[in-house]
């Protein structure tokens, strides 16, 4: 509804410049003043909209050409009355700005970066994907992958230049586990970028003054406005005490396991002896442990089992039953 306040505004602007002045003078300036108000609109888009000064520039352009072509045929136009000769400059820009205009949607160029926050991502539709920054934890880790590819994380994977170099570091260690796990995540970031589903961009960002990659991820994230996705403790509540906002693998798995209650029954296989006399033990397709009275003298086999307990450890959880049928 504003805008059309405007475009009234500059059209009675326009009309009074020309009744002020009678002439080609004052119906180009009538023209400039009118083409001026009505940009108004279009430069509150710029500040809301990704898009804004693409379509400003377009119509701009299709303005600009529309008075040269106007001014070219002028003479023919002499012995037209004020207000036809107005209107056929008005139907002209209307025309060739509105053409110039859908031909920038079509082909979609576009100037600056939209709102919001450093690093956001504005799709066409408006919505605004934040970038996932990855650890080095959390590249070796793996699960990153099977994560993604669910299609739960939204945005593009940023795997920073100095988290490649520690992993590079790592995979040349002379430990051989630490080594492993080097080109373990080397791996893993080889099939991150084949993956067609997957955005995967390497950032150059660097802090030189600072040695400790932790320091240059929360740095990164804030530069950048992105979410850390990891699985150290220790970077999640430094993180989170600067505000950053973190993803991490280990509480999401936490928080997808199964809700058991006591007095449910559930069917799991012994897979080996517990610590405690015939006890046995077991787990459940996402890793949780199963404890089983009785259960230690039958190893291999699947035993229907009802639960006595849950308890909650920094490990995960645990749960605690009995075999079916037995008091």
């Amino acid at each position: 509804m504003a805008k059309i306040y405007i475009y009234c505004i500059s059209l009675i602007t326009a009309i009074a410049i020309y009744l002020v002045n009678n002439s080609t003078m004052g119906i180009i300036m009538g023209a400039g003043a009118a083409v001026v108000i009505s940009a108004i609109p279009f430069l509150v888009d710029f500040l809301k909209d990704k898009n804004g000064l693409s379509n400003l520039f377009a119509i701009t352009v299709g303005i600009i050409l529309s008075l040269i072509g106007f001014g070219a045929i002028f003479p023919l136009l002499r012995d037209l009355p004020g207000f036809a000769q107005y209107g056929l400059l008005g139907v002209l820009i209307s025309v060739t700005s509105y053409v110039f205009y859908k031909f920038q949607q079509e082909v979609g160029f576009s100037f600056g970066s939209g709102p919001g926050k450093p690093g956001d991502i504005i799709e066409p539709i408006g919505k605004i994907v934040t970038p996932k920054i990855l650890d080095t934890s959390i590249v070796i880790d793996g699960r990153i992958i099977d994560l993604a590819s669910t299609g739960f994380i939204e945005g593009p994977l940023v795997v920073p230049n100095f988290v490649l170099r520690e992993i590079q570091l790592i995979s040349d260690s002379a430990d051989a586990i630490k080594r492993n796990r080097g080109r373990r995540g080397l791996d893993m970031l080889n099939t991150l970028q084949k993956r067609p589903d997957l955005e995967v961009k390497i950032s150059y960002l660097d802090y030189t003054e600072t040695r400790e990659v932790d320091a240059k991820l929360i740095r990164l994230a804030k530069e950048l406005g992105g979410k850390l996705i990891t699985n150290d403790f220790n970077l999640n509540k430094v993180a989170e005490l600067q505000d950053i906002s973190v993803l991490n693998i280990n509480n999401l798995a936490n928080a997808l396991k199964p809700v058991v209650l006591p007095g449910e029954e559930m069917e799991v296989q012994v897979v080996k002896e517990g610590k405690d006399e015939n006890q046995g033990i077991g787990y459940l397709d996402d890793g949780t442990m199963v404890v089983i009275e009785n259960g230690g003298k039958m190893l291999g086999k699947r035993l229907k089992v009802n639960v006595t307990s849950v308890i909650q450890t920094n490990a995960g959880k645990m749960i605690f039953t009995k075999v079916a049928g037995k008091n």
